[in-house]
């Protein structure tokens, strides 16, 4: 379950970057070839995070669709199986747009200290 070891990359993180204040939300960005099951990450935040300074703290998650665009027809197409082929012409010269995304898109914070 490499959920798990997300989950503990995003808390060390967001640890990092609060600066001793306490963490309400975190919102994520993780695209659709990043293969993380929503629940699976979610269940995987409350457990490592209970009984932290994170305990609180709502992880939110943003899914990110797949996009290719075709170079040589230019179709941009959203994918959902792990085939890179354009939809109009079937060609495999695309370019990979989004999906493959990992981010911490932002945290918010309150103003007290943890």
């Amino acid at each position: 379950m490499h959920e798990l070891s997300l989950c503990r990359a995003i808390a060390d993180t967001v640890t990092r970057y609060a600066d001793g204040q306490r963490v309400q939300r975190v919102d994520v960005r993780i695209g659709y070839f990043r293969q993380v099951v929503p629940d699976s990450l979610m269940f995987s935040w409350e457990l490592l995070t209970d009984g932290t300074a994170l305990a609180d703290c709502e992880l939110v998650v943003e899914q990110v669709p797949a996009v290719i665009e075709c170079r040589s027809c230019r179709q941009q197409t959203v994918i959902d199986w792990p085939v890179l082929l354009c939809s109009r012409c079937a060609s495999r010269d695309v370019e990979l747009l989004s999906g493959d995304e990992f981010l911490i898109a932002s945290i918010t914070r309150t103003k007290e200290a943890c």
